[in-house]
């Protein structure tokens, strides 16, 4: 029964958070907190996998998860909602409801495709190298967007509250939030199965040593491959959830400021810990609100609070361990190593 308590907790959160929004006993501002909350933790635990457990050092996050908000965004818009762009749905908008987890989807492959622009780079590259060309990938992406007017270019893409307003014909739920906390769910498994299995056991062995991992007839190459196409795709992911809640996207949403807002949570976290994600996420999120009335000059007090946490506390709030490692107990109700 013990392996049943997670899933069981994880349930009746659901339904509680989900029965406050639909009796207005949280505010829409909240709710809001909440959706960001959980995309911050599948963006920035996405990064650890390549930044904390294969040790490389991936500047440009925020370009992928362009991909999956404008991929999604099209998409959902294109079949869903009507659009002065794109005219008609081409498909009854009542549908949404089935079609959305589909996109998500869709979303994912996209961004994970386009990790393969840093992916093959990383063959020959470590360290320095490769920042420099995440970086370039991200000003590649963001560049292609807006080049695209079909797809408003520098004025953005919107049209995607017409696709929930949809879903909230059919059943009036708060269908974001739901998306929302279920996508966060599954990713999480996602990531707790992927960095327990073989994979996960080689993209550590990187780590370690990749000269050392190679003489023990580890596939590096194939391992950095699939670690950066994974992270990439659930980077999509966070960036169709993050397109739908606000209703708007713009490129300059996915900018180099973006990205440095993954590292945060990354370094904060701990470099190689998910628990460690998950509750820098949560903390980032709050202080991000927290700071919001000091408008620009919240970027001045993010980077320094960095810069104080790598001279006091390097390893982060976790270190490399998880929440399991430092309460043996819960073990018996999960393991995440």
């Amino acid at each position: 029964m013990r392996k049943f308590t997670v899933p069981l907790l994880i349930t009746i959160l659901f339904f509680i958070l989900v029965g406050l929004a639909y009796y207005d006993k949280i505010d829409l501002y909240t709710q809001s907190v909440l959706m960001f909350m959980g995309i911050n933790i599948i963006f920035g635990s996405s990064l650890n996998i390549v930044n904390g457990y294969m040790g490389e050092f991936s500047c440009g996050h925020a370009g992928f998860m362009a991909v999956g908000a404008y991929v999604s965004s099209v998409l959902s818009v294109l079949f869903f909602a009507q659009d002065r762009v794109f005219g008609a749905p081409l498909l009854p908008p009542e549908y949404a409801i089935y079609g959305f987890p589909i996109i998500i989807i869709i979303s994912f492959i996209a961004a994970a495709l386009t990790g393969l622009l840093v992916a093959l780079p990383s063959f020959k590259t470590r360290g320095d190298y490769l920042a420099i060309i995440t970086i370039a990938a991200n000003y590649i992406i963001i560049s292609t967007i807006i080049n695209l007017d079909v797809i408003g270019g520098p004025r953005g893409f919107m049209g995607m509250k017409n696709v929930i307003f949809a879903m909230e014909d059919v059943v009036f739920l708060p269908w974001m939030l739901i998306w929302v906390y279920v996508f966060t769910i599954l990713s999480l498994w996602a990531m707790y199965r992927f960095v327990s299995s073989t994979y996960g056991k080689g993209i550590v062995a990187i780590h370690q040593d990749e000269v050392a991992a190679e003489i023990m007839s580890v596939n590096t190459n194939k391992m950095k491959l699939v670690a950066f196409m994974f992270s990439s795709g659930l980077a999509g992911v966070s960036g169709a959830l993050f397109a739908h809640v606000l209703g708007y996207v713009n490129p300059n949403s996915f900018n180099i400021l973006k990205s440095t807002e993954a590292l945060v949570m990354v370094y904060l976290g701990g470099m190689g810990s998910l628990t460690g994600s998950i509750l820098a996420a949560i903390s980032f999120t709050f202080l991000l609100e927290l700071l919001r009335p000091l408008q620009i000059i919240k970027w001045v007090v993010i980077p320094l609070l960095l810069i104080i946490l790598m001279q006091f506390r390097p390893e982060g709030i976790m270190g490399n361990r998880e929440l399991s490692d430092i309460f043996p107990k819960l073990r018996k109700f999960y393991q995440f190593k």
